[in-house]
């Protein structure tokens, strides 16, 4: 028997991003807030007017997806170009949004924080002790030692320590910290935060709208002229989290073979760096695409015979790619450039879904590049692997099923 909207209480979520944005946080937000209202939540959202890859669009004040509630707080439009006009995003959204919660946070309610920007659960702490709320944070990264890692120097010091201790108490005062893995549940628990109070929970991709298409079905491999190739991909946020020297290197050792491209999908603070190097290099292997609608997922995931993801060593526990669960939605082996003993390092190894190469060791990239491309039933064994794991742990329902059971567990606790 369906549930009636608004038989259960109020949940709030705050977030910089949200439908129709396509972001990964926002995506994410978006399925779950959807499910949560099938279920009966009164769900709202704080979010902004903005969409992450062009700040000159302003979304409109209030709208409402189906029975979701968006309410989105005015704040500057600078973008992601400049680290001061970031910044002066954030102070904008940080005032505004405390207003919406303020306004549309009640006693009891949940409030849910996610983390963008930086340190809005701190600011979501302090309404729901001034209502009577309770607090959930959404982990996604650490802040500030995630800037600490990139060497922002704005970020460090006494004032990263600062806001370390700021963080620690939002942690702290949540009724619930959910997180994206293990090795980001030990760093909360080193913030002080009791055990009981965290729960692991992964990222998802949507298991019925992204899924493994082969190459003869797929349209855009005609439409990208990639018919017949051997495509290297690499799809979601070209940013700073993320190192590319590694894969350049690979890409100038395979510039003389026709038959392989490196496809990227998407943008971020280094995709103009990374097209300057393809260029200074002389490589023609390269194709760019920008991001894709939500709808083409299936076929510009399954473009690839493999995909690359990357994170700095440095970012290990602060940070866990998202782009990992569209990857395995769509059925491909997954080469991560990063820490070996990292989160999704060790996913990769024990599921047995493709290659581990620390960053900077070029030849182990193209090594192991070389051995996907020339052993197809090596291919065709990861592919069905990584796609078994996906249905298996990281689909969108089992996703929003965890989410909606530990918001009930918070709700009915004291």
């Amino acid at each position: 028997m369906p549930v009636l909207q608004g038989s259960r209480p109020r949940v709030v979520f705050v977030n910089r991003f949200f439908y129709p944005d396509h972001s990964a946080t926002s995506q994410l937000l978006t399925d779950l807030a959807s499910h949560l209202a099938e279920e009966g939540w009164d769900v709202h959202i704080v979010t902004s007017r903005q969409r992450y890859d062009d700040p000159s669009v302003h979304l409109a004040g209030n709208e409402l997806l189906h029975t979701v509630n968006i309410h989105r707080a005015w704040s500057f439009h600078f973008g992601r170009a400049r680290l001061v006009g970031r910044m002066l995003d954030y102070l904008s959204f940080y005032v505004t949004a405390s207003w919406y919660m303020l306004r549309y946070v009640h006693r009891k309610n949940l409030l849910v924080a996610k983390t963008d920007p930086p340190l809005i659960g701190v600011l979501a702490m302090v309404v729901a002790k001034l209502k009577g709320a309770k607090l959930i944070n959404w982990v996604q990264d650490l802040f500030p030692e995630t800037a600490q890692a990139l060497e922002v120097r704005m970020i460090s010091g006494r004032f990263a320590r600062w806001l370390q201790k700021v963080r620690d108490i939002a942690l702290r005062s949540g009724r619930l910290n959910v997180v994206l893995g293990d090795h980001m549940a030990r760093k909360i628990i080193s913030a002080g935060v009791s055990l009981e109070r965290i729960h692991i929970i992964p990222n998802w991709s949507d298991g019925a709208s992204v899924f493994p298409i082969e190459e003869s079905q797929n349209p855009l491999r005609e439409e990208w002229g990639l018919r017949g190739k051997f495509v290297i991909g690499y799809s979601g946020n070209i940013g700073r989290a993320h190192e590319f020297g590694t894969i350049l290197a690979a890409a100038e050792k395979f510039k003389d073979d026709k038959d392989v491209v490196f496809l990227w999908i998407g943008g971020g603070a280094q995709k103009r760096w990374l097209e300057f190097q393809f260029d200074e290099l002389g490589l023609k292997n390269w194709l760019f695409k920008p991001y894709q609608p939500r709808d083409l997922l299936a076929q510009s995931l399954s473009v690839a015979d493999v995909h690359l993801v990357t994170l700095r060593p440095a970012l290990e526990g602060f940070v866990v790619p998202s782009k990992f669960y569209g990857v395995l939605a769509a059925g491909r082996p997954t080469v991560f450039i990063g820490a070996r003993d990292g989160e999704l390092a060790n996913i990769i190894k024990r599921e047995g879904i493709g290659y581990v190469v620390e960053q900077g060791d070029n030849a182990a990239l193209v090594n192991v590049l070389a051995e996907l491309k020339n052993n197809v039933g090596m291919q065709t064994e990861f592919r069905r692997r990584a796609r078994k794991l996906f249905l298996e742990q990281y689909d969108r329902h089992k996703a929003v099923v965890a989410w909606d059971s530990a918001l009930e567990r918070v709700w009915i606790t004291k």
